[in-house]
Formats: structure tokens, sequence, C-alpha cells
């Protein structure tokens, strides 16, 4: 039902986002074929760096954004990532008033998650837009638009070696979607893990938003107003 509402309201625009699996970088042998075999190490040795790629999916507009970083992916750098695309973005949709979330429930963006929380609701008085959240359930993230995106990113890179973080962020920039090359932005501010507010903070910010009855967990509306 939301998302045919955001499919026919000019004023809902629909946000698919999740994680890709962290990446190695290195000589490692990743499977698939290349034209050009490269020489892998035989052993999975420990990487220098690993990174994780992050995406801002539009369903409706086959339009796609990666936030790649060597930190661990928090709920502060998910809402930094979300607050610099629409920062970016905001103004090609004057109409829109409501930010449509699709997410996985995943530990640092799930609705109990105190700081993931809190920023969504710092960011929505900040921009002045609404966010609903739908979460999928276990085992059917694989719905969540954003997920076909990352399996045309790991065929398209399979098979050569992601040695340096270059490397990573040329084929992330190189593949394709729908005949559009994605925009790639590289992260490299480390973020803090652990950070959560207190009861009693927790209160006044559960204060302002909405929760779907029965259905607490996977639908979270954040008026910009808090009301």
């Amino acid at each position: 039902m939301v998302h045919a509402a955001a499919e026919t309201q000019e004023e809902v625009l629909r946000v698919s986002m999740d994680a890709k699996a962290r990446v190695k970088v290195g000589l490692f042998s990743r499977g698939g074929t290349s034209r050009n075999p490269p020489a892998a190490l035989d052993h999975d040795f420990h990487p220098e760096i690993q990174v994780t790629p992050w995406g801002i999916f539009l369903p409706e507009l086959d339009e796609l954004t990666f936030y790649i970083t060597p930190s661990k992916v928090t709920a502060d750098f998910i809402v930094d990532s979300l607050e610099a695309w629409w920062d970016v973005n905001q103004d090609r949709f004057p109409k829109v008033t409501t930010l449509l979330i699709n997410l996985d429930n995943g530990p640092e963006n799930q609705s109990r998650r105190t700081q993931f929380l809190y920023r969504l609701v710092e960011f929505a008085k900040t921009h002045t837009v609404n966010i609903q959240l739908a979460y999928y359930p276990p085992y059917h993230s694989k719905y969540n638009p954003i997920e076909r995106c990352w399996g045309v990113l790991e065929k398209y890179w399979n098979g050569d070696l992601l040695d340096t973080v270059e490397a990573v962020l040329g084929f992330a920039r190189n593949m394709t979607w729908k005949g559009e090359h994605p925009i790639v932005h590289y992260v490299t501010t480390i973020y803090e893990t652990g950070k959560k507010l207190t009861q009693k903070a927790m209160k006044a910010v559960e204060q302002q938003v909405q929760r779907l009855a029965s259905l607490e967990k996977w639908f979270v509306y954040i008026p910009h107003d808090g009301r």
C-alpha cells in the first residue's frame, strides 16, 4: 500500500537503502571469469583494508548512488549519507514532503536503534521533510529494490582484482544500472560505534514518532514538526 502511494503521489519519494557485504581490498580471488585472468593470491591473507558500499536507490527513477567507506556502517554513517544525498537532490523534488525509506531491519538502522531514530528525527526537523520507514521482515530483504543493484555490481567486478580502493571505486563508477552509471562517493570519516541514547532521551524521541499499531517495528512515521 505505501509503495503504491509513492508511485501515485508526487509528494512522496520512495528511497531504498542498504549495505553490500564488506569487500576485502587486495590480491584476493573473487571467483567469476575475466577475459584476462589476473594472478591472485592462493590464500586469503588478511587484507590491509576493507570497505563497505552503502547504496541509496530510487526505484521509480532507477537512480543509484553509492557511499563507500572503510568505516563501520553505523547509524551516524547511514544518516550522514542520507543527508549528503538529500542536500544534493532536494531541489530536484520541490513537491516532495515525505521520504518513504525501504530498509532491512539491520542492527544499526532498525527502528529501535536509539541513535538512528534520534538522527532521523533531527534530519526531519532540519530539512522540513517527513520520513516514513518501511522495513522488510527477516528473510525478505531480497525484495528491497537496492538488492538488485548489488547483484549487478557483484557480477560486474567478479573475476577482477580489487587490489586498491581506487579499483573498487573505479568498478563501482563504471558499472551500469539500466544504462546509467551510479554516482559514487568515498567517505573517509571513521565513525564511532556503540553510540546510544539514555532511556530518558529516547523517551523524548519516541514522543516525536508514530508507530503503526501491531506493526510497531516495521512501520514508523517521523513528522518533521514532531506532532
